[in-house]
């Protein structure tokens, strides 16, 4: 198993894939680092040598930020938000969506699970 940014990438997948098991690497800067480093994109984690594999952490390493650092950096970011008291930094310490997003029916994810209302009772005829 080869370990990449403290991750360790699954031997049985094509490396673009087992890449964007890194936070903060997606499909695309998954193929960027393998156009960089000059392999194959159908070859499989469990193929790569040493030396592709340490080409391959020395590109991540000084362009792209992943794992710890971009979590502190977007956790910290809210935290500037929030401290401001801007609209978003409110919709963020409220625990609602940010972006825009109706809340009078979905946002389950943000809410958490709809609670009932006390004494509401169905209209019967």
């Amino acid at each position: 198993m080869a370990r990449i940014a403290g991750v360790n990438i699954p031997t049985q997948k094509k490396v673009i894939v087992g890449l964007t098991y890194i936070f903060g690497i997606g499909k695309y800067n998954a193929e960027c680092i393998m156009r960089k480093a000059g392999i194959a994109e159908s070859k499989r984690v469990f193929d790569l040598t040493d030396a592709e594999i340490l080409k391959i952490r020395e590109l991540i390493d000084s362009d792209y930020k992943v794992e710890g650092d971009l979590r502190r950096e977007i956790s910290m970011n809210i935290k500037r938000i929030t401290d401001l008291g801007c609209y978003r930094g409110l919709r963020h310490r409220k625990g609602l969506p940010v972006r825009g997003q109706r809340t009078h029916t979905n946002a389950r994810t943000r809410k958490g699970k709809a609670i009932p209302i006390a004494g509401k009772k169905i209209a019967t005829r």
